[in-house]
């Protein structure tokens, strides 16, 4: 059985609520299309770890309030040169080293959408930019309306993506065409993006959230023990030699066939219904 409550956490520039299985977290500033500040990327990093073992949540989708998704940094609270206004407060300014661990930091807001053990989507549209498109990149799935707009627009500003951006990129799109995007910051339409496989599916902007929502729904009802172990072992593959790889393989079908679920999966085969799967 599902979770029969709703949780709900309103931040600042966030806002999180889960029904049932599925959490959806919003993105809270539709008058600046959602363009990210270091208080919504603070507000990532402390949410994050809340969500991202949640053994409530079996998925979770990103999503924008109003007519974009993100249009990335919202260059005004970076103040003036040397990094002064809100980007100083969040720890911008100051020495090499400083830097560095305000980087790392902001990192956090984004890596615990890769690391969750449940699937997550993206559901853009309007404009996934910069920081923005590197939120989408963080999440296992993006689903885009149809004239959302994707790019990396770090190098028009004298920066490099750094939120998971460089690493999560060439895993999507393969490397070639990852250093295209970044070095020419060139933008690219939901249509583009789903040839190049940056998205997933591109649908009508009117059938985003029940796109979604339908796709979040069915991934929430798979058996949770196959989904994490999948999930780790598909990650594992991009980084790992196929034989140490293949160690999630055989780890996580070991425990799969010893599971509850899997027993309920035979039953529900044989007497010809839905499975009902606990986790256990």
């Amino acid at each position: 059985m599902a979770p029969s409550d709703t949780d709900k956490i309103e931040l600042e520039t966030i806002q999180y609520e889960r029904h049932g299985y599925v959490g959806w977290v919003h993105l809270n500033r539709p008058e600046k299309l959602n363009a990210m500040s270091t208080k919504m990327w603070k507000e990532l990093a402390t949410l994050g770890p809340q969500l991202r073992d949640d053994p409530s949540l079996r998925a979770l989708i990103v999503i924008g309030n109003g007519r974009s998704f993100s249009a990335g940094i919202d260059l005004s609270t970076f103040g003036g040169q040397g990094g002064g206004g809100d980007a100083g407060a969040g720890g911008f300014a100051g020495d090499v080293e400083a830097r560095q661990r305000a980087v790392a930091a902001t990192q956090e807001g984004y890596l615990w959408l890769n690391e969750a053990w449940y699937p997550t989507i993206a559901a853009v549209r309007g404009h996934a930019l910069g920081a923005g498109m590197q939120l989408a990149l963080a999440c296992d799935l993006r689903i885009a309306a149809s004239g959302a707009r994707f790019g990396m627009l770090e190098t028009k500003y004298g920066l490099m993506p750094d939120l998971t951006g460089t690493q999560l990129l060439p895993r999507v799109v393969g490397p070639a065409k990852a250093k295209e995007l970044i070095f020419t910051a060139a933008q690219v339409d939901a249509e583009e993006g789903l040839r190049i496989g940056l998205v997933n599916q591109v649908v009508d902007d009117a059938d985003l959230e029940s796109t979604v929502a339908a796709l979040a729904e069915k991934l929430a009802g798979q058996p949770p023990i196959a989904m994490r172990w999948s999930k780790q072992a598909i990650e594992a593959s991009t980084t790992m030699p196929i034989r140490e790889g293949l160690r999630f393989e055989h780890q996580g079908q070991a425990e799969c066939i010893g599971s509850a679920d899997f027993a309920e999966a035979i039953a529900a085969f044989i007497e010809k219904r839905p499975a009902r799967f606990t986790g256990a």
